[in-house]
């Protein structure tokens, strides 16, 4: 499977080059861009300053830009929290998306979205500060509506970015639970 992995607000941390080389590990082709051009921060405070500074276009150009080149073959769109929500824009925008692997994180969904069979599966805390429960009910009946088959994790007591080990939100338990569940969706692609 050929999987487009975004970073979270954090940027490209060891933890998104450790999960690459585990999907790798199982058989997977991954290409982890870097969206905010070597930037990382070591709060989410820090990185939204960095994603608010980028802006969001450009983000979204850049992300565009990563992934065409290997879009033609059907790509599996993945990301962390913010890269969470690029991927969800890249994949509804994609008619060839193979999946869609959403970890901390979602996007808005336009009401004229088409996510005809698209398997997507979201692993997220329990309560998460930026995915409310009432946002993620809203977000899995429009996802649902769009035609997207979804199924959506959740880890109580997890911090938000509970598998980056090296921020506090990590939750061990949690994590590998969430990339035992992630590889057998991965493998059903």
């Amino acid at each position: 499977m050929d999987i487009m992995l975004f970073h979270s607000v954090c940027g490209l941390r060891p933890a998104v080059h450790a999960a690459a080389e585990r999907l790798r590990a199982a058989g997977h082709q991954v290409h982890v861009p870097d969206l905010f051009d070597g930037q990382t921060a070591e709060t989410v405070e820090e990185g939204m300053a960095i994603k608010d500074g980028i802006g969001r276009d450009e983000l979204l150009r850049r992300a565009v830009l990563a992934a065409a080149p290997h879009s033609e073959s059907g790509l599996v769109y993945a990301g962390f929290s913010f890269g969470g929500s690029v991927a969800q824009n890249l994949a509804l925008g994609d008619e060839k998306a193979r999946g869609l692997l959403l970890l901390h994180g979602t996007s808005d969904i336009a009401d004229d979205a088409s996510a005809q069979g698209l398997p997507v599966q979201l692993h997220v805390a329990d309560p998460d500060p930026f995915e409310s429960d009432d946002w993620l009910n809203a977000w899995y009946l429009r996802m649902r509506r769009a035609g997207a088959d979804v199924e959506i994790y959740r880890y109580p007591g997890a911090g938000h970015l509970y598998t980056d080990p090296e921020l506090p939100d990590y939750d061990a338990e949690a994590a590998t639970t969430t990339w035992k569940v992630a590889a057998g969706f991965l493998a059903t692609l």
